[in-house]
Parts: structure tokens; C-alpha cells; sequence
């Protein structure tokens, strides 16, 4: 008998018109849209097949996020990981992974929760680009995320960036399960995120 489908959300955050929407649609619906309305929110469903199971997840592309711009408080009802994305052609859409990644471990009360950091429009000339792929997947490894360059355009690693998203959710689902016994003896160190189970359960 097969597995039964796990259902997984997601939320795709980032600063403005990095590309967020273009990754999402790209992947669901296989085409690359330039832009959207910035202020325009939806979301998406997609089977996405992981490690020879199948998960139904639900993707929120969100609208963007700024400094001042704090998350939506249905960004967290039942989401189980972040995808961060930034433009390799905007230093300051890098500059925000981290300030976005702390709205999101504040706002939840939690150490940890699955992110994967997504550097959009890697297909740009040597010139365009403000962030090299090495410091990229620096910020990312300081954070404790996975990391992927992609090209909506293109449709390069777009795959690679949701199914790594999926993978870092599952990451955190085993890590909890081999941590309930230190939990129980009052050993664990972190608060995980667990919000997403609670929502859904």
C-alpha cells in the first residue's frame, strides 16, 4: 500500500519584487511570470513528491515584507516551514533574510523552525549581481537553513528549492522525534517550533 499524502503549508517570504511569485508559479504552474501587483497575496496548492513520499502542500506567496513590515498573523496559523527569498541583484533583499528570519522565531517564541533561503535570479550577468553564491550559503549556514540559487526565469533549481524546503521541514519533524526523550527527561535545550502540529492536529 502506498503512503498516504502528508499535508505540509508553507509560506514564501521576502522584500518586494524579489521574485517570490515567479518561483511559485514557475513550480506550480510550470510558466515564468515577470511581476505582480505587489500588494496581491495567494495561495497555491501542489503535490510535491519527497524522498518517495508525497506531500499536499499548500504554498502562501506572500505579499513582501520591508523592515517596517511586520508578518500577517495568518503566516503562522498552521505553517510549517519559511522559504526566504532575495535577489542576487539586491544587497538589501539579503540584508533582510536575517531580520525576516528573527520576525519569524519572535513572533512564534521559538529557537528554530524550518527555513530554506532561496537566491532568486541567479541567471543575471556577473555584473548585475550585489551577493555572491558564497556569501549566500554563509548567511544561510550561520542560520542553520538550507540554500539553493535559482532562476525563475529559467526554471533552474525551482524544483530543487521546494522539495529542499520540504526536506528541511521533514529535517525538523525527525530532529523533534529523536529529541522527545531528552524533552521528557527535561534535558532539551530548544524551544522547536511546533505551532504548525498544534494547528493541525
Amino acid at each position: 500500500m502506498a503512503p498516504q499524502q502528508k499535508q505540509r503549508k508553507m509560506a514564501i517570504v521576502g522584500s518586494r519584487s524579489v521574485g517570490k511569485s515567479s518561483l511559485t508559479v514557475q513550480y506550480v504552474d510550470g510558466h515564468f511570470v515577470d511581476s505582480y501587483y505587489p500588494t496581491i497575496e495567494n495561495t497555491f496548492s501542489k503535490v510535491i513528491r519527497y524522498r518517495n513520499q508525497d506531500f499536499a502542500v499548500e504554498i502562501i506567496d506572500t505579499a513582501g515584507q520591508d523592515e517596517y513590515t511586520l508578518l500577517n498573523n495568518k503566516h503562522f496559523i498552521g505553517v510549517h516551514g519559511y522559504m526566504i527569498v532575495y535577489s542576487v541583484a539586491s544587497k538589501q533583499s539579503f540584508e533582510m533574510v536575517r531580520i525576516i528570519r528573527d520576525k519569524i522565531l519572535n513572533h512564534l517564541g521559538a529557537d528554530t523552525v524550518p527555513i530554506m533561503v532561496v537566491a532568486n535570479k541567479s541567471d543575471l550577468r556577473p555584473e548585475q549581481r550585489q551577493v555572491s553564491a558564497v556569501d549566500g550559503k554563509k548567511v544561510a549556514e550561520e542560520l542553520g537553513c538550507g540554500f539553493v540559487e535559482a532562476s525563475a526565469r529559467y526554471n533552474e533549481n525551482v524544483g530543487k528549492a521546494f522539495e529542499g524546503m520540504i526536506g528541511e521541514i521533514e529535517k525538523e519533524e525527525e530532529d523533534e522525534t529523536s529529541a522527545c526523550e531528552f524533552d521528557r527527561k527535561g534535558d532539551g535545550q530548544k524551544k522547536r517550533h511546533t505551532i504548525a502540529r498544534e494547528a493541525t492536529a
